[in-house]
């Protein structure tokens, strides 16, 4: 079946393909509580999911010293690594993944992780092989910027004007729109819809199953 608008299908990680919100909210309220500091409340740390880690750590903590964002990393990494082997993809993301990448799409993440985090969580699940390219926030910059998916349709020999990115919170379709590419939003993430829905996305998917079937009619 021929590509109606896309050739490039970026996707988000956390939140969007791997079900991770509620553990990185728990690791990033442990970490301050290891360190004594206030608690954030569960609203405040899943709104920091998406971005690089120092930066959401000093978004998340932002009155205290800048001394205890690197602490609040270490102690986010202890409490992250300890926990991520639990952590599964959504019901149904390996078969869309799949279909896509037979129809000839070209696959790509642009995620907030670490590489070393994200090469782990892509063995974890066996799906290293079936992307094209990764960037991750401590190769680039973090989103909103637009720098990963302009290295990602570099890499790729790719047009923006069909590049569609694909996300679960406003700072993936922030990037996107400065970017020049298309979004799509979804709705079982981090963000809340309305949050989702000031950044004007393509489209909103309420599930992965809703995603998978717009994405086979529209893409």
């Amino acid at each position: 079946m021929a590509r109606k608008q896309f050739d490039l299908i970026v996707f988000d990680w956390d939140g969007t393909l791997i079900d991770s919100t509620s553990t990185i909210v728990k690791c990033i309220q442990a970490s301050a509580k290891d360190l004594g500091l206030p608690v954030p409340t569960e609203l405040l740390a899943s709104h920091v999911i998406g971005l690089g880690l120092q930066e959401a750590m000093q978004l998340v903590m932002p009155d205290v010293e800048p001394k205890y964002h690197a602490r609040m990393a270490e102690r986010y990494r202890y409490h992250y690594l300890s926990r991520d082997h639990e952590l599964a993809l959504f019901p149904g993301v390996h078969e869309m993944l799949l279909e896509l990448s037979q129809q000839a799409y070209f696959l790509a993440v642009a995620t907030g992780k670490s590489r070393v985090g994200l090469n782990r969580s892509l063995n974890a699940v066996k799906l290293l092989s079936l992307f094209d390219a990764t960037r991750c926030a401590d190769e680039t910059f973090s989103k909103p910027h637009p720098a990963m998916l302009q290295e990602l349709t570099r890499e790729l020999g790719q047009d923006m004007r069909r590049t569609v990115m694909i996300g679960d919170t406003s700072h993936d379709l922030l990037m996107a729109r400065n970017a020049g590419a298309a979004s799509i939003a979804v709705e079982y993430g981090a963000h809340p819809v309305e949050q989702l829905q000031a950044c004007n996305p393509l489209y909103s998917a309420a599930t992965v199953a809703d995603l998978h079937q717009w994405l086979s009619e529209h893409a």
